[in-house]
């Protein structure tokens, strides 16, 4: 059976502070769970959970994964941006122009996300969190679709979208050029195989479809969770649902 997203997962200095940041932008409920630690449940179509993981290691690059924040109107847009700066984010500069209508902004640690304007077309029906925005190629469109068994509803100009047939977020990949990858993905997938599955299997099925193990690939018999690198390196983890 085909993997699923279970959660996105943040890299954090302190995951408490950076949950409770969007627990209060998203309007999610901040749960701690025996399994995944501090996690954010959704309260909409997203159907996959935030958990924020504790680090050491400070952020020194920008992420290569980020989220685009829909908006109704400009004023709708104007309250979420306010929001986000009352609660600990900031603006931030990637380069984007000044005529752009999107506003990017940081959360406390300075993971970046965006909110963008009214009237979005591509992201018309898909909710407050309208996409998971990565930086990547064309191959790492192509092998999340097959991954996860989710349709491509975007393939042009070697820019690639997916989304759950169930609906929620759109994940998207921009094409070339691509930034440059430094470091582990501070922001990553969670993939859990289902409980009576068997994840060796599944880890030999991605591996057809184009991902490396990085765990050292030792102990396959034993295994609970193993990480594994797409197609363009982004690291990841699968697990058995349930799994600690």
């Amino acid at each position: 059976m085909t993997v699923s997203l279970h959660a996105l997962c943040f890299d954090a200095i302190d995951p408490v502070r950076v949950a409770a940041f969007w627990a209060g932008v998203l309007g999610w409920e901040l749960a701690d769970d025996p399994h995944d630690g501090t996690v954010l449940l959704p309260d909409d179509e997203t159907g996959f959970r935030l958990r924020f993981l504790a680090t050491e290691e400070q952020k020194s690059s920008q992420n290569l994964m980020h989220f685009d924040l829909t908006s109704t109107s400009l004023e709708d847009q104007q309250q979420k941006v306010a929001l986000a700066l009352a609660l600990g984010g900031r603006h931030v500069d990637v380069g984007q122009r000044p005529d752009e209508g999107q506003v990017v902004l940081g959360d406390p640690e300075g993971n970046e996300f965006c909110v963008i304007e009214p009237g979005n077309n591509f992201l018309a029906d898909c909710g407050f969190v309208g996409a998971v925005s990565g930086d990547g190629s064309q191959a790492v469109g192509y092998f999340w679709s097959k991954a996860l068994g989710w349709p491509l509803v975007w393939d042009q100009d070697e820019e690639t979208a997916i989304r759950s047939p169930h609906g929620g977020p759109k994940v998207t990949w921009g094409g070339p050029p691509l930034m440059p990858k430094l470091g582990r993905s501070r922001v990553r997938f969670d993939l859990v195989s289902p409980v009576h599955g068997d994840l060796q299997a599944e880890v030999t099925r991605l591996v057809s479809l184009g991902a490396t193990r990085v765990d050292g690939g030792g102990g396959e018999g034993e295994a609970s969770e193993v990480r594994m690198a797409d197609p363009d390196g982004n690291e990841f983890s699968l697990r058995v649902a349930g799994a600690a």
